[in-house]
């Protein structure tokens, strides 16, 4: 299923760029996860396009659309169909991620229309595709079972968008079996035997080689450890060993 969606996706980039290119008008795909942001990467570095950008509403956005556009424009994010949306509620209410992700849904959009979520004390800010905003505004008034009052726009600085816990250790080498093995808590055999399971991604896609090596800045997801990006790999230890700092989403 996912590398037929892959290929749908891809399809839909690459109309995208014709659309530029041909019709000399902008054109957006998404929101895209983080996944699929990558596949876009890849999809524009192979048929040579640069005239594109990502952008979900804050620099730090896990959820993006994807702009293709045409020679004559700069990509900017001001061009981009999407809007903030700021949703208040009562500090005691303690309203988490899956709640407004349901509440929302529920209302009868697409996944695709609706962006990052951003959550702190009596607050919420989320981005929507800006044809969906005016809907979501005037018909919801309640998340699961809470008041909110949403209005169009908000304020600056957003709620936080993630929370890290500081890592660092010491490793053989770069190889993923090592990296992954320092960050998830595990030997490196039982890192080895995730890894061929499936159950490691790097940089968002499946990788099933322990000696796929891993580089600065790097994304890594281990199925029931967490989540994990690569900050610094080195210098190197008197032994010839590898120092590496990074963090886990909490």
């Amino acid at each position: 299923m996912e590398a037929g969606q892959d290929a749908v996706l891809t399809a839909r980039l690459s109309d995208a760029v014709r659309m530029a290119e041909q019709k000399n008008r902008c054109h957006f795909v998404g929101f895209l996860d983080e996944r699929e942001a990558e596949i876009a990467r890849g999809v524009m570095r192979r048929l040579r396009f640069d005239r594109f950008l990502l952008w979900g509403g804050h620099e730090e956005a896990e959820r993006v659309l994807f702009g293709a556009f045409p020679s004559y424009l700069d990509p900017e994010p001001s061009a981009f169909p999407l809007a903030a949306i700021t949703a208040r509620f009562r500090r005691e209410d303690a309203l988490s991620h899956r709640d407004f992700l349901g509440g929302l849904l529920s209302r009868g959009i697409q996944r695709e229309a609706l962006g990052d979520i951003l959550l702190e004390e009596g607050r919420a800010v989320f981005f929507v595709r800006e044809e969906v905003a005016s809907f979501l505004v005037g018909q919801t008034e309640k998340i699961g079972r809470t008041g909110v009052k949403l209005m169009e726009g908000a304020e600056e600085p957003f709620p936080q968008a993630h929370r890290f816990e500081e890592l660092s250790a010491v490793v053989a080498s770069p190889r993923l079996d090592c990296v992954t093995a320092a960050l998830a808590g595990l030997s490196r055999e039982k890192a080895a035997a995730a890894i061929a399971a499936g159950l490691v991604t790097l940089n968002y896609r499946e990788e099933t080689s322990v000696s796929c090596p891993v580089e600065e800045g790097a994304k890594l997801s281990v199925r029931g450890k967490g989540k994990f990006v690569i900050d610094r790999l080195g210098p190197y230890t008197k032994k010839g060993r590898l120092c590496l700092t990074g963090r886990k989403y909490v």
